[in-house]
């Protein structure tokens, strides 16, 4: 989930890239706690509430904290946040784009936060001319649809799905892999990448249901004991992940659960419980949150009384793209548009500039791994690209 404010927020060397004089629509305002309101809005897509809204909040916050940077030090023109709570549902997404559409003081949205509601979603924006950044939608064929308005501001799963794979046979040098994936539109395919790099060290597959369709895996369970496997992916998110990881464990599974992404989140422990959990390694197209650069930790703690979780700096990003862009002037839909697909700065989380295709430059797409360690999720290291 990356804005940047062009980086009159946070101390990174991104101020020389807003040039011009700040030019808000002045049509509307209204008044403000501290400050007037030039009219001008961006939203967030995503799950804040339900099954899935660990990695959905994660990023309105950091989404939260942009906008307040910028409100603070534009008090004179602030910009609105609202926020479009998907609960991650493909089913609910379309009649909440139609909501943003609506509303024509929004000039962008970062989000949608999940594959299966950016499949739904994303062709009402692109006809409407309404850009989006997505922060952690990662399903690759998001970007060969030809949605005008699409980018997105991590690596895709066929950099991420890959490394995985890598890190699984080099790093761990498993032999018995059993790949799970919950069908969705980010966990199959994420899970089809890995089976491409672990090819005949892949003992076995099975398939279950997420968004809280499934609860009981003794099936898997018993299909992955049988195998041998000392090493388990699995595609999909933190919810079935942790049950499936506790589960695993009841029935005396030792093998180690890797997943990606989506399951990257201290939720995912809460679910699986912290003795089970421990030892899960995490990936992620994305660098430490926590070791972001500048103040940007600091400044998220001190909001939100928290430290901030996965995506929470990605999304920090893209909402100062669009902020940046609103300083810059950019106050139709259309203008907001032209100025992201030529955008090119520096963010907390990396640097940015998309291709033609609305994906970030490959050559900025960083994938880690992560462990639970002690009951928390702490970083491993970088996965080299080869």
């Amino acid at each position: 989930m990356r804005q940047k404010l062009a980086r009159v927020l946070g101390g990174v060397a991104v101020l020389a890239l807003v040039t011009g004089v700040a030019a808000c629509n002045s049509g509307g305002g209204n008044d403000t706690a501290g400050g007037e309101s030039c009219g001008s809005k961006i939203a967030f897509f995503g799950a804040l509430t339900g099954s899935s809204a660990a990695l959905g909040i994660n990023e309105n916050n950091g989404v939260k904290l942009a906008v307040d940077k910028y409100n603070k030090e534009n008090a004179d023109c602030k910009v609105e946040l609202v926020p479009l709570d998907s609960q991650g549902s493909p089913d609910q997404a379309p009649q909440l784009a139609q909501k943003a559409i609506d509303d024509e003081k929004i000039l962008g949205i970062v989000g949608p936060a999940y594959s299966g509601e950016s499949e739904a979603a994303n062709p009402l924006f692109s006809e409407a001319g309404l850009v989006h950044i997505t922060a952690s939608a990662t399903r690759p064929s998001l970007a060969n649809q030809k949605w005008k308005t699409f980018f997105r501001a991590v690596g895709n799963d066929l950099s991420q799905g890959p490394a995985a794979g890598r890190y699984i046979k080099n790093v761990m040098k498993a032999e018995k892999v059993f790949v799970i994936d919950d069908q969705s539109a980010y966990g199959a395919g994420l899970a089809d990448e890995v089976k491409k790099v672990l090819g005949p060290a892949v003992v076995g597959t099975d398939k279950v249901q997420g968004e809280g369709k499934q609860t009981e895996f003794s099936a898997t369970v018993t299909k992955v004991k049988a195998s041998g496997a000392t090493a388990i992916f699995y595609g999909g998110y933190y919810q079935e992940a942790g049950i499936i990881r506790k589960q695993l464990t009841a029935a005396g599974v030792t093998a180690v659960l890797v997943a990606g992404d989506g399951t990257n989140d201290p939720s995912y422990i809460k679910s699986a419980g912290q003795a089970a959990a421990e030892g899960t390694i995490l990936t992620c197209p994305c660098a430490p949150a926590a070791e972001a650069r500048g103040t940007f930790a600091a400044d998220y703690k001190a909001l939100h009384g928290t430290d901030p979780g996965t995506y929470s700096d990605t999304a920090y990003d893209a909402a100062n793209i669009l902020l940046s862009g609103i300083k810059a002037g950019k106050n139709t839909r259309s203008a907001m548009l032209d100025y992201v697909k030529s955008y090119t700065g520096e963010g907390v989380a990396a640097k940015y500039k998309f291709t033609e295709t609305g994906e970030l430059d490959p050559a900025e797409v960083k994938v880690w791994a992560f462990k639970v360690k002690g009951g928390q999720v702490v970083p491993d290291q970088e996965i080299p690209k080869e």
